[in-house]
């Protein structure tokens, strides 16, 4: 069943400067960022953006400096406004809502975890953690509660009484992700938030967050220049470059179809073998509950008997003594990576059972992942800096 659309983004452009208006139908004349910037003094920080982030997901915007990742994510809580477009959050205009409901908004629905963790020094962990409820009037034991059940979450039980100075940077960085999960917010915005870590705690920090969203579900729109965290997190990642959306799709999607030569530049160097799952690969294959039941069909067919039982069988291909032959079947997860796969896929004269919530999704075959892992054979350059 398709998850229903939590975050809509249509056509919002952004241009900072004296004038944006003139200064953007410039820009929808053609005018390009480094052009308008030498011409007119203003910056283009989004052009004609047109997203849909949908319930429960997490959604990674991508680029490098300059590309309008983190002008767009303010953009969700009207920490910026935009030149043109909206956002609607549940199908409600964010740019419509009075000073009041704004309040509102950023306070239960959409909470923000801030790159440089944005805690206030003075007050312990516990404290900075229910800081927002105890403005929000929530009894203060309510909120010691609801704060401790965050501070266990995030896995710094124990440490509920110290102070930020005394808590490493992964630690600080946890009490800002506890403190926006305890407003029990629907979606967490989340702008460069591990980019401030060191590699081993930030990938602490990611497995973690992939863990605690596996429980709650959260919409989460994360902000990132790193394709490999964007790879390792995202349901959907979204590419800018100056402003502009290159690419929209998962991150099997795009590295097997980059959209252009600029997006192609950034997956080159990939591990795709570490990346693209089974479960992007594989191809639907017919699911009967006999091989009776196959007689009519052709080609590599699943065989289940409904008891998460399952057979292969190469229908159409001829039987022994009038009786179809029927091989135990290799299986794996969807959710298992091509690396993963490798030691199934030694068995290269028949494809691999592809699992998803116990059930046969499709086959893989050796082909296609061949196909996947596979390279543009031509010279790319690394990807430029944006200016």
């Amino acid at each position: 069943m398709a998850r229903s659309v939590k975050i809509r983004v249509e056509n919002v452009s952004k241009i900072f400067g004296a004038d944006p208006a003139t200064a953007l139908a410039r820009v929808r004349d053609g005018m390009g960022k480094a052009e308008l910037l030498e011409a007119t003094g203003h910056v283009l920080g989004l052009h004609e953006i047109n997203l849909d982030i949908r319930e429960g997901e997490t959604f990674v915007i991508m680029g490098l400096s300059g590309s309008g990742k983190s002008t767009l994510i303010r953009h969700f809580n009207r920490l910026i406004e935009p030149t043109a477009g909206r956002i609607l959050v549940d199908g409600e205009d964010v740019l419509a809502l009075g000073p009041a409901a704004l309040r509102a908004f950023r306070r239960h629905k959409a909470s923000m975890v801030f790159q440089r963790f944005a805690l206030l020094p003075h007050k312990t962990v516990l404290e900075n953690v229910i800081y927002g409820l105890i403005i929000d009037g929530v009894p203060r034991q309510a909120a010691r509660d609801s704060g401790m059940r965050q501070i266990e979450l995030v896995g710094l039980a124990g440490f509920e009484g110290r102070y930020p100075g005394q808590l490493s940077g992964g630690m600080q960085q946890r009490v800002g992700l506890a403190r926006a999960l305890a407003t029990d917010a629907e979606i967490l915005l989340m702008d460069e938030a591990f980019s401030a870590l060191d590699p081993l705690i930030r990938h602490d920090m990611q497995m973690q967050l992939r863990e605690i969203q596996s429980r709650l579900h959260k919409t989460i729109v994360f902000i990132t220049h790193d394709l490999d965290e964007a790879l390792l997190l995202g349901n959907h990642i979204a590419i800018l470059k100056d402003g502009r959306l290159r690419q929209v799709g998962t991150g099997a999607g795009i590295l097997m179809a980059p959209a252009d030569d600029y997006v192609a530049r950034f997956v080159r160097d990939v591990n795709r073998a570490r990346t693209v799952t089974c479960g992007a690969l594989a191809e639907p294959g017919p699911v009967f509950p006999s091989p009776q039941a196959a007689s009519g069909a052709s080609g590599w067919v699943i065989i289940s008997d409904g008891c998460g039982g399952h057979g292969l069988m190469r229908a159409g291909g001829g039987a022994r003594n009038g009786e179809a032959q029927l091989e135990d079947a290799v299986t794996i997860e969807a959710s298992a990576n091509v690396e993963e796969a490798f030691g199934a896929l030694a068995r290269r004269d028949r494809p691999l059972v592809v699992m998803a919530d116990g059930r046969p999704s499709g086959l893989l075959a050796w082909q296609s992942v061949l196909r996947a892992l596979q390279r543009d054979g031509g010279h790319h350059p690394a990807p430029e800096r944006d200016a």
